[in-house]
């Protein structure tokens, strides 16, 4: 039987069983593989606060937030029907509940919320800390345990980060400061336990599941909210409101997640360090938000550091051998 024609499961076991340094199709490693594919669902992710907060100028925050699920739920829907997926374990579902919490509920309202108060620079600002919190939720609930050289290059870019904001004039806190807070808490649990969920399930899969496990608790209090505020929305809103329903909450998370898969969480989540970065030029360019060369020198900094952190030792714990004896 040739390669191509293995089912999903094999392909998925394939990779499991192949190491990171190995080049599964005579090309790329899948570490390397695994960062590409997180690059871009980097790319896709860094549009989402600056387009969000063009869409709150006409929807609510919930509106924007969930509302985004419901159109990205029967999207999923409609996958999982044409590949006639089975439904998931109940170990996996478990763990599809603690994403769909994350990824699918908490970071969108939050995000959302924080858009209507503060400027989506400010929001690219402290998003930012949510490599080193998916690192943690990594080392949590997926067993990984990075070396010292990946936790002093996440510091030392976090830090980057933080000074920036510091000597923008982003300092102060506010209660938008700790939505966004929550933000990083929630999508740092989600993308810990997809990423790992993600090696069995697939990517896809994982984010297609999620969206229909909260699409039931969404649709009678968002639907008909949401359906009023878009009927007196602008062609830009509308726009938007598509952008961040298709690419943010569904399209995106098929690269995000099967590059955690192939490159682990611990380091593919690393690539998250360049999306303020360009959250911050789309802010610029798309809201005419101030740009300045302390971005830029910043970025660099980040980007070494992110360089360095990338050959880092990261070792995942194994479970203890079984001592029963038949």
């Amino acid at each position: 039987m040739k390669a191509d024609s293995l089912p999903e499961e094999a392909h998925t076991k394939r990779a499991q069983d192949t190491p990171a340094h190995a080049k599964p199709d005579g090309g790329m490693t899948l570490e390397k593989a695994g960062m590409l594919y997180g690059l871009l669902g980097v790319c896709s992710f860094s549009l989402t606060l600056p387009v969000t907060k063009v869409v709150v100028t006409a929807l609510s925050p919930a509106s924007a937030g969930l509302g985004r699920a419901l159109i990205a739920a029967i999207l999923a829907a409609l996958v999982l029907v044409f590949k006639r997926v089975p439904l998931p374990s109940l170990a996996q579902f478990s763990q599809l509940v603690l994403v769909s919490a994350g990824v699918v509920i908490g970071f969108p309202f939050f995000s959302s919320w924080a858009m209507e108060r503060v400027p989506a620079t400010h929001g690219a600002v402290i998003i930012a800390l949510l490599p080193l919190a998916t690192a943690g939720a990594a080392a949590f609930f997926a067993g990984e345990r990075p070396g010292k050289t990946y936790w002093l290059s996440s510091i030392v870019a976090c830090l980057t980060i933080i000074g920036y904001a510091v000597l923008s004039g982003f300092g102060a806190l506010q209660w938008a400061d700790l939505a966004l807070l929550g933000a990083v808490v929630s999508a740092a649990i989600g993308y810990a336990v997809g990423g790992q969920l993600s090696k069995t399930l697939g990517g896809w899969q994982v984010i297609s599941w999620s969206l229909i496990i909260a699409f039931p608790f969404l649709v009678v209090p968002i639907a008909g909210p949401l359906l009023t505020e878009l009927q007196h929305a602008s062609w830009t809103v509308w726009a938007g409101f598509g952008y961040i329903s298709v690419v943010s909450m569904f399209l995106g998370f098929f690269a995000w997640y099967h590059g955690l898969a192939l490159g682990g969480v611990a380091r593919v989540s690393q690539t998250q360090y360049f999306q303020p970065f360009l959250s911050i030029i789309a802010s610029w360019l798309l809201l005419s938000e101030p740009f300045t060369w302390g971005a830029v020198l910043a970025t660099v900094i980040v980007v070494l550091a992110v360089a360095k952190g990338k050959n880092a030792s990261v070792t995942v714990k194994q479970p203890a051998p079984s001592t029963n004896s038949r």
